[in-house]
């Protein structure tokens, strides 16, 4: 499982929208292999040196997308983010698409949520908020 805070999960979101706007559209995060998935507002979940959220609106040359480590994994912190990540992400790098759209509606039914968690299974990605 994978924990953000629930601001940073929206300022992610809407610094890849403002990304798409300035920029003229969404990135796609499989690298052309799926042409139009995931080119719509929503953040990336990315397994790599540790698991991150990351902003998904094109970027001008230069620019750095806002990146949010998991509490759980990240590499300066986290003495044993490498197991962790192998443990509940797997051994391979990777990225997996969330939409907005899956996100927003679920912030909107617990307002005292502070954290949204996500957990990883072969077929799906399960999400669910709690309160800190």
């Amino acid at each position: 499982m994978f924990t953000f805070p629930i601001l940073a999960v929206r300022k992610v979101i809407a610094r890849g929208i403002e990304d798409a706007a300035a920029n003229g559209g969404f990135r796609n995060p499989y690298y052309g292999t799926r042409p139009g998935e995931g080119e719509q507002p929503g953040l990336w979940l990315v397994g790599d040196e540790g698991v991150y959220i990351l902003s998904n609106g094109k970027l001008a040359d230069g620019q750095k997308p806002l990146v949010v480590y998991a509490e759980q994994c990240h590499p300066k912190g986290d003495i044993d983010w490498w197991d962790y990540k192998r443990r509940h992400f797997g051994a391979d790098d990777g990225i997996e698409f969330i939409d907005a759209e899956r996100l927003t509606p679920l912030f909107g039914r617990n307002m005292g949520a502070t954290h949204l968690n996500v957990q990883l299974t072969e077929t799906e990605i399960a999400l669910s908020l709690m309160s800190r």
